[in-house]
């Protein structure tokens, strides 16, 4: 059973364990998140998730059983600090994926300490809120270069074949620009166009080429927000992309997610 391979914006913060004004921001992607499992062709034996919070030197991947909490997030409320999000960890998975890196010549390693961060949990807390199918978080590397993230995204690609999902968790645009009504639509049409390429050449081309977009790097002043998307996109391949979310937040930042293959 081959699984797609996703991006997906995963908002601020705890966000799904709020209400308020960030919960009604982000209404539209909680509801795609909801719906997600059910578009899926079966349901996956494990989750890879690549969380933009989390940087090491070398690609690095959760291999605890019981994978704890990372509260990467100021000032929110007390209670925030306190939430769990239960999903065992599985530490074969861990293992397989660094060796696939490790095969494909790249740096991996594993961390039986570190825990979910907010990139991970923020995502799956509306799509499993169960929190009953196991998890393994991978970084993204410190160098940040992009065609190094499409490198080991490819080489990730054989988890599909195995029931195994996988989920570049970052942001389509993140920056603090004053500008950004102004500057994330074009970067975003720019990204929609590169994405939604025929030809799984020419959209890796173009993404190793980001910053080359318009605006770039006013949406991205740092690349981490978007290199989830390009480990996803190595591990698409060839297969066809679909723009499964698409809106302007507060009525001005243009943002996006991404689905690849069936």
């Amino acid at each position: 059973m081959r699984q797609p391979a996703y991006f997906l914006c995963h908002g601020g913060g705890p966000w799904p364990w709020m209400q308020g004004p960030i919960r009604r921001l982000l209404r539209h992607l909680e509801q795609g998140l909801r719906e997600l499992p059910a578009q899926l062709p079966a349901r996956p034996s494990a989750i890879l998730v690549v969380s933009s919070h989390w940087e090491e030197k070398a690609f690095s991947f959760t291999s605890s059983a019981a994978p704890g909490m990372v509260y990467d997030y100021d000032g929110f409320p007390p209670e925030t600090y306190r939430i769990r999000y239960a999903s065992p960890g599985a530490p074969a998975l861990a293992s397989r994926a660094a060796d696939l890196l490790r095969s494909a010549g790249c740096d991996a390693a594993l961390n039986d300490i570190r825990g979910y961060d907010h990139g991970t949990y923020s995502l799956l807390q509306p799509m499993v809120p169960q929190a009953d199918i196991p998890v393994v978080q991978m970084s993204i590397q410190a160098s940040m270069n992009a065609g190094e993230h499409l490198r080991a995204g490819a080489a990730l690609a054989p988890l599909r074949d195995e029931n195994i999902l996988i989920i570049g968790s970052g942001m389509s645009i993140h920056g603090r620009e004053a500008r950004m009504a102004t500057v994330s639509p074009p970067f975003d049409e720019w990204l929609n166009d590169a994405v939604l390429s025929g030809d799984g050449a020419r959209r890796r081309q173009a993404l190793a080429a980001w910053e080359d977009a318009p605006h770039a790097r006013e949406v991205h002043p740092t690349a981490d927000h978007l290199l989830p998307l390009m480990v996803a996109a190595g591990a698409a391949q060839d297969d066809p992309a679909t723009c499964i979310y698409r809106e302007r937040l507060m009525g001005t930042v243009a943002v996006s997610s991404f689905r690849f293959g069936g």
